[in-house]
Formats: C-alpha cells, structure tokens, sequence
C-alpha cells in the first residue's frame, strides 16, 4: 500500500471555526493522516488533487434503525432476517453515499446491527458506514416500540441486568432503554414513564462495567428525568427537556440527540397516509421541541448529530438535512457541524474519527461549497466520500 496525498483544498478539520486554505494532508497505509500542513506540498507515493474543493470530516450519525423501511410506516420489526439484512445494508451504502461515514444503531431486530458490524471489522463488507450495534432496545412490557416484538421486554432490575448482560455477550457495542412513549406508538403518549429509573439504573451499571455507553429513548416527562437520574449517557429525542433536567445533564455531561427531522417528516409528508392520531403527536410537539432544543443548545449541553433514519418518512439521505433544521432553528453553521464531533464523543471514538487531524482515520467529504457559509452545502448529491483515505462514494 502507498502512501497517498491528498492537496489544493479548502480543509474545514471539524475542530477550528475557519476553512484552511492551500491545505494539504497525508494519509498513511494504515488510512491514518500521518502529516498536514498548507502552502509546499511533500513527497508522496500518490498524489490526489483536489481542485480547491472543500474538505470536512465524514458525518457520524448516532441514531439510525438500519434494518427499517421508511415507507412502511409501522416500524416494520416484524420482517423476516434475510430481509432485514438486505434492507440494512442497502440503507447503509445509501447513507455512506450522503456522507455518513460511522454510525451508531439504536435498535435493531434480530441482532442484525452486530452481525454487520463484525462484518465490517473483518473488511468481508464494505461501502458501507461503520457501525457501533445495539442490538434490540429494551422496553417495559408492552413499552415503547415493543410491537411485533421490535423490543425485549423487561419488567425488573434483576430482568434489566440480565437481559444487559446477555446482550454484551452477544457483541452489543451500546444498550438502548425505552424510558417514555413515542409519536409511533399507538397506546402511549411521549410524557408517559415507562422503564423505571431503577431499572435503566441496573442498564447502566452493567454497560459502565464494560466501558458501554447508554441511550435513552425520552421525550417527555417525568421519563427524560427518570433516565438523567439513572446515569444514562444520551437523551435521545428530549421533546420536553426543562432547566432542571439540563442542570444535571450539564453536571453529569449527557448528551442530546434531537433528531429533528424524524418530527418534522412525520406532519410534512404524513396527511392521508399516516394515522391522525400519529400525525397529531408529532405535529403538536414539533414546534415545542425546537424551542425545548434550542434553550438546551443555548445552555451548552452537548447536542449530537443522530436523525432516527428508518421512521416515517424519515430516509437514509437526509442526515445533512438535520443539520440544515438545526441551523433554522437557531443554531450557527459551525455548531450544526460540531455536532457529528459530539457524536464522536459520545460513541467513544473520538480518538481516531469525528475531526481531520494527525493520526486520526481520514474519513472526510469534499465538497463544492463551503459548508461554514451555506450548511446545505453538505446536502450534495454528487459529494466525494473517502474513508481511510479511499474513495469509496
């Protein structure tokens, strides 16, 4: 393997505020950039110009549901593996194709997320995103996503720690908990508790023993507070996050994950085709939750970059356009980019992926625009995607 140089960008690293002219980096055997700098460029085995475009680190998404069908509109858990794998991998190359280049799944049935994930370590699939797997989330009975069998019940600390543990066993890289309804459940509300502080206590106890990570599904109240009290590391959703519960998120550094865009497809395309009730909830809540989102942003709390993909509506392609909703609801461009870095952060994988520096993966876009004047620039439809420094869409 060569030694490949890659020159004559515009490079925005994911880390400083400004685009660096004349830049230059190199990438090592291993994928690794090994050197950077602008203006006179080094020796190197492969020289790759790039014309002045603009350079950016690949999109981390932390919520993605791979092996769902956005046009099936009922989560759609009850599908047979074969086919759910089909689905998983073609939805993945199609986000890697919009310029995500790692994801976190939360939630996925029949454990097809860490079959792919092994996949992928072993080089036997690529041309898809990397995946951190999760493996099937975890309800109350009769919980938030529990259709069709789309969750594992569980009713008890003692069944919580089991169940965790087992599913580390298995190769699950996160746990995911179901602490509150949800806008496609259609026996629940979003401020409706459900798995019990104790309970997703007992999950994050044993994922914390293994140095695994947390989310949890919360977009009301008491549940976004119940899950912050169990030490979970990411709100997902957070509808209805208050000042109390960002106090403690603050102390405790939790993240938030708005998905924005899954509440926003669901009114927009959803008339005549969804469920009133569903189009109701969402729609009665969209407006509160770019307010709740953006009092949270404004406080600091670390926002990440995960848009659900799978749920109504809400397709593979559209992560650049949560960052454009993020940017319309009172976000800068920067801070919009910032949060796929968080997203890092909180997959724990910051030390090699989320900013384009030495020694990190060079997992990067390049793009015709700058996406620190016009965030849609990332919205590309013909954008180069490298991973490892090789092209790969």
């Amino acid at each position: 393997m060569e030694t490949t140089l890659f020159y004559n960008c515009q490079l925005f690293d994911g880390k400083n505020p400004q685009i660096q002219p004349h830049t230059w980096f190199l990438v090592n055997p291993a994928g690794q950039i090994s050197a950077r700098g602008q203006g006179t460029t080094p020796p190197a085995e492969h020289r790759v110009d790039l014309h002045n475009q603009y350079v950016m680190p690949g999109l981390i998404n932390c919520h993605t549901h791979l092996c769902l069908d956005p046009d099936a509109f009922d989560g759609d858990t009850g599908t047979d593996k074969v086919t759910a794998t089909v689905r998983a991998v073609q939805n993945a190359q199609t986000m890697l194709r919009s310029g995500v280049t790692y994801v976190r799944e939360c939630g996925s049935i029949k454990g097809v997320d860490i079959t792919l994930s092994q996949l992928i370590e072993q080089q036997k699939l690529t041309h898809v995103p990397q995946i951190l797997p999760a493996g099937l989330p975890f309800s109350m009975t009769g919980g938030h996503g529990s259709l069709n069998n789309g969750t594992q019940e569980v009713d008890s600390p003692d069944e919580m720690r089991q169940a965790v543990r087992q599913a580390l066993k298995q190769g699950a890289q996160v746990i995911k908990v179901m602490a509150t309804g949800g806008v496609m459940s259609p026996a629940d509300f979003m401020n409706d508790p459900q798995l019990s502080t104790a309970e997703m206590r007992a999950a994050v106890l044993e994922a914390h023993h293994r140095q695994k990570t947390v989310a949890a599904h919360a977009e009301g109240n008491p549940g976004i507070l119940n899950a912050i009290e169990a030490g979970v590391d990411s709100i997902e959703h957070g509808f209805y996050v208050n000042d109390a519960e960002i106090d403690l998120m603050l102390k405790q550094h939790t993240f938030l994950t708005p998905t924005f865009i899954a509440a926003w497809a669901i009114p927009r395309f959803g008339q005549g085709i969804l469920p009133n009730w569903e189009i109701k909830k969402a729609a009665d809540a969209l407006d509160d939750l770019y307010q709740n989102i953006n009092h949270a942003y404004q406080r600091q709390v670390p926002i990440t970059l995960g848009t659900d993909a799978g749920t109504c509506f809400n397709y593979f392609d559209q992560t650049p356009k949560e960052l454009e909703l993020m940017v319309d609801h009172g976000f800068s461009n920067f801070d919009a980019l910032q949060t796929s870095w968080h997203s890092a952060q909180l997959m724990q994988i910051a030390e090699h992926y989320g900013t384009l520096e030495e020694q990190k993966f060079a997992d990067f876009l390049v793009l015709t625009h700058n996406p620190l004047e016009d965030i849609r620039a990332v919205q590309q439809v013909n954008k180069q995607v490298y991973q490892k420094g090789n092209r790969v869409a």
